[in-house]
């Protein structure tokens, strides 16, 4: 066997003290030091592990990174609750557009449990990237109202420009938000609100997004005029637009795959879904759901996708395995299933009844109504809040 030789040996030991020395500091690197010291000294250490590493260094850098490169939800299993949030109580958070409030659930008992002013025309409640703060998009009123959802409490709302819908970048740095009327995503700093970056877009009516595996763009639906866009996350750049091929398209949530290779965009005209490769940004094939098809929602175990159709008060349950649909839940006497969540245990999936001033709280295991709950005129984006997941990515509630 070849041994090295003693200068050799002696360098090597030497950058192996150096490793020592700022263990406190940071782990020593597998460089070609720590590599000859471990042949020198005999070490049967095993080496880092490469797909991690591969993974960290493709991901949009500053990324938390991802647990399982085949399940981009992995974060997302049942109550596993993000220490920021565990002591955090359960409720959701009704947004009613027509009566400016916010309504808060307990999903426990089903009841309200108070009622909360904010701005005028209340979108979306969205969680921030931290967790620590559920913003409400105060869309008509150019502003945003922060909830402690500690506590409950509003706080002293921020001026930001017709926030219809908020994202998250993965890094934490950015939220985006969607400026439907203004036509623009504008970036600002993810904690002040302050403007980062206004990017004029080439569509109408931008409204959701959601983030490829790598963090490194993500895909915008674009309502009132049936299409698609593809922003560049770090460079906060438009690099795609297609048109979608159905007269009248208006896409709206978009979701990921557990895999992240596909991307699946709602479409309330086409009724039913785009299915779309997020990497080559190719023309997308179409599945049939359900009339007015909105909202979409993955099951904790990221088997299933749960797609509201608002237009008919049904909602469609789609297998990833299978690539196909495999069920579909008919709310009894009807509704218009809009935007909502699925509990911390998995076990519920909470949507607002846009046009019926009223919330459905709805089995995961059978499809069946578990409640019907009253709140005000024009309920949206409501929140189920706490979720799993160590960062949020926005909307009422994208976590990873």
């Amino acid at each position: 066997m070849h041994r090295p030789s003693l200068s050799r040996t002696a360098r090597a030991l030497l950058a192996g003290a150096a490793c020592a020395a700022l263990a406190a500091l940071s782990a020593c690197s597998a460089g070609d030091s720590g590599h000859h010291a471990d042949e020198a000294l005999g070490s049967k250490a095993p080496a880092q592990p490469q797909p991690k590493q591969r993974q960290a260094a493709d991901g949009l850098p500053g990324m938390p990174p991802v647990l399982d490169p085949k399940d981009v939800y992995a974060a997302d299993r049942p109550n596993k609750l993000s220490p920021v949030v565990k002591d955090f109580p359960s409720r959701v958070y009704v947004p009613n557009t027509n009566s400016n409030t916010v309504t808060v659930i307990d999903p426990a008992t089903y009841k309200v449990i108070e009622t909360i002013p904010v701005g005028r025309q209340p979108q979306h409640v969205v969680p921030s990237w931290d967790l620590k703060t559920l913003w409400v998009n105060n869309d008509l009123g150019n502003s945003l109202t922060p909830i402690d959802p500690r506590t409950g409490k509003a706080g002293k709302p921020v001026d930001v420009h017709d926030p219809y819908n908020l994202y998250f970048t993965p890094d934490g740095k950015y939220a985006v938000v969607m400026a439907s009327k203004d036509r623009q995503l504008v970036f600002r700093d993810a904690h002040t609100m302050d403007r980062v970056k206004t990017v004029p877009v080439p569509c109408a009516g931008v409204n959701h997004a959601d983030f490829s595996l790598d963090g490194r763009y993500f895909i915008v639906s674009c309502e009132f005029s049936g299409e698609l866009l593809k922003v560049d996350t770090a460079q906060m750049k438009i690099v795609g637009a297609q048109k979608l091929d159905h007269r009248g398209a208006m896409p709206q949530d978009v979701k990921v795959s557990p895999d992240g290779k596909k991307f699946y965009v709602a479409d309330m005209v086409a009724d039913g879904l785009w299915i779309l490769d997020g990497k080559t940004f190719g023309k997308p094939v179409f599945l049939p759901t359900g009339k007015g098809a909105h909202g979409l929602y993955i099951s904790r175990d990221s088997r299933e996708m749960y797609i509201s159709n608002r237009g008919e008060g049904t909602i469609s349950v789609f297998d990833f395995t299978e690539g196909k649909l495999t069920k579909k839940w008919r709310l009894p006497q009807g509704g218009s299933p809009d935007m909502g969540g699925v509990s911390a245990d998995g076990k519920v999936l909470w949507l607002s009844g846009r046009y019926n001033s009223e919330v459905y709280a709805i089995d995961t295991r059978t499809g069946r109504q578990l409640a019907r709950i009253k709140v005000g005129s024009g309920p949206h984006g409501l929140a189920v809040y706490p979720q799993p997941g160590r960062y949020s990515l926005g909307h009422t509630g994208i976590f990873r």
